[in-house]
């Protein structure tokens, strides 16, 4: 397949500008690079295609409303109406809270010399659930807490783009996380996302059976994320390693500090050397499924998380920048 960069390069001309020091900037910022580096590489060599849907039932369905996000595509057969909205969409961003894709969105909108100063309009407000923001080709976009409400919008997310025709997306998470053996501040991109279970996968029950699927990310994404984001002037360290991607927080990541705990401090270690041995650095709860459900499809994806604390030396994070 071929490349067309052209869009990225419009994107990224803004977001791989040199680091300005009086103006800190979020810690996802620091995924890039200037153009003249010789780091620079296109972060879509290879790709220049639709997304092809996983769902035979789709071409039966003459409307599909996409309830969660309140768009309502009203004739899948002439999407014109979604094509002018979306089409021209390549990177869907995706993080937990609306405020976080809030910032993000205005973000991405002073690197694109925006100079208007309003909040950006929340495309999904009617929904009440989610939040979307779009600037130029990017959208940003809340899943919640967890895998369980992740899913739900990127399906949607995944028809969305779909329906648009748009070309070449490319999904990224950018979130926090727990590290296992790396300092706080350290930006782990995944590479084979592990359950809670410590397996490379992603378990779902689908119709009363156990479905599973593999979990990783293209090393395509991987590696021009790195790149993007390798400096010897940003303080603090990208890497790319295995994730854990667990469905509770407390008792699933081992730690003591929840309202139900049947293990010793002892055992809460001997599991997070496991996982430390398993390649494992850090631990959130929507990469195995993420990595699975983008890998089915076939779309380029990747998760980007910063580090809060060191789970080796302890369980809380009490502070907020």
């Amino acid at each position: 397949m071929t490349s067309n960069g052209d869009d990225f390069n419009d994107f990224s001309s803004v977001l791989c500008q040199p680091s300005t020091r009086s103006q800190p900037r979020p810690a996802i910022s620091r995924v890039q690079v200037s153009h003249s580096s010789s780091r620079h590489v296109q972060l879509l060599r290879t790709m220049s295609q639709i997304i092809q849907l996983k769902n035979h039932h789709l071409d039966g369905m003459s409307t599909d409303f996409l309830y969660h996000l309140a768009i309502n595509v009203v004739d899948t057969k002439d999407t014109r109406d979604i094509q002018s909205q979306f089409g021209d969409v390549r990177f869907i961003l995706t993080g937990g809270t609306s405020t976080r894709m809030l910032e993000l969105a205005k973000y991405v909108r002073k690197l694109f010399g925006v100079e208007d100063t309003s909040d950006p309009v929340d495309l999904c407000k009617k929904g009440h659930r989610y939040a979307m923001y779009k600037v130029g080709p990017v959208i940003c976009v809340s899943h919640g807490v967890g895998s369980s409400t992740f899913s739900v919008v990127l399906h949607e997310l995944l028809k969305l783009v779909h329906y648009a025709k748009c070309k070449d997306p490319v999904f990224l998470r950018i979130g926090t996380c727990g590290g296992i053996g790396v300092p706080p501040g350290t930006v782990v991109v995944t590479k084979n996302a592990f359950n809670g279970l410590l397996r490379n996968e992603h378990e779902i029950a689908i119709l009363g059976e156990r479905v599973v699927r593999p979990a990783q990310f293209p090393e395509s994404v991987i590696k021009d994320i790195l790149a993007y984001g390798a400096r010897d002037d940003d303080g603090f360290q990208i890497i790319s390693a295995n994730t854990m991607g667990t469905d509770c927080f407390y008792e699933g990541q081992g730690r003591t500090d929840g309202a139900i705990c049947e293990y010793s401090a002892e055992d809460k270690m001997k599991f997070l050397q496991k996982c430390h041995d398993l390649g494992i650095r850090n631990i959130e709860m929507e990469a195995s499924m993420f990595a699975s459900v983008t890998q089915k499809i076939g779309v380029k994806a990747g998760d980007i998380c910063v580090t809060l604390l060191n789970r080796l030396d302890g369980d809380q994070f009490v502070s907020f920048p």
